[in-house]
């Protein structure tokens, strides 16, 4: 019982800790080096993170600044940048790649919303998914001769620990609807 109960536990951190990674690459009305974690440059023939070629900084409430550690990356991630959805146009002087992120409109704050309460209930689902599965887990096991109310006590174990995974996911919705509609 208690290792279906571990294993479906572990898959729903990870379902919420995916949530928060997804939240991350959500831009905002301000700075942050997470929107760029998604993209990808093309370095000595690898697909690389930007992160992982160059210093991104943010030093100010409304702008993002990456310095390459290899000047011959500039275009390729400046080129990056426009190809991404985000609707940023970066600049550079050569040596840094300075993107200033514009206040967002109402209407595209209200779409953000949207778009994060679609995956927030993506997660939900997911979760909803991991209890079920577990539950027929501890059914095989009562199948196979474990007691019936041991196994009833599990199921509610199980569905008070999703009650509790919701209410993470709810929270981190909640924030990240605050973050997005916050002027």
């Amino acid at each position: 019982m208690d290792d279906v109960k571990n294993a479906c536990e572990e898959r729903m951190k990870k379902t919420v800790a995916a949530l928060r990674e997804d939240f991350a690459g959500i831009r905002t009305g301000r700075a942050s080096p997470a929107i760029l974690d998604k993209l990808r440059v093309d370095y000595y023939g690898q697909k690389s993170p930007i992160s992982q070629v160059a210093t991104v900084s943010v030093p100010e409430a409304r702008l993002i600044v990456v310095q390459p550690w290899d000047k011959a990356l500039i275009v390729e991630i400046e080129k990056a940048i426009l190809r991404s959805e985000l609707g940023l146009n970066p600049s550079n002087d050569g040596k840094v790649i300075r993107i200033s992120i514009p206040p967002l409109t109402e209407d595209r704050r209200k779409s953000l919303v949207k778009g994060a309460k679609a995956s927030a209930e993506q997660g939900r689902v997911a979760l909803r998914n991991i209890r079920r599965d577990g539950i027929d887990d501890m059914k095989k096991l009562k199948d196979s001769g474990m007691p019936e109310d041991t196994v009833k006590k599990a199921e509610d174990e199980l569905q008070k620990l999703t009650d509790s995974y919701v209410a993470q996911i709810n929270k981190v919705l909640e924030e990240k609807e605050k973050e997005i509609l916050e002027v």
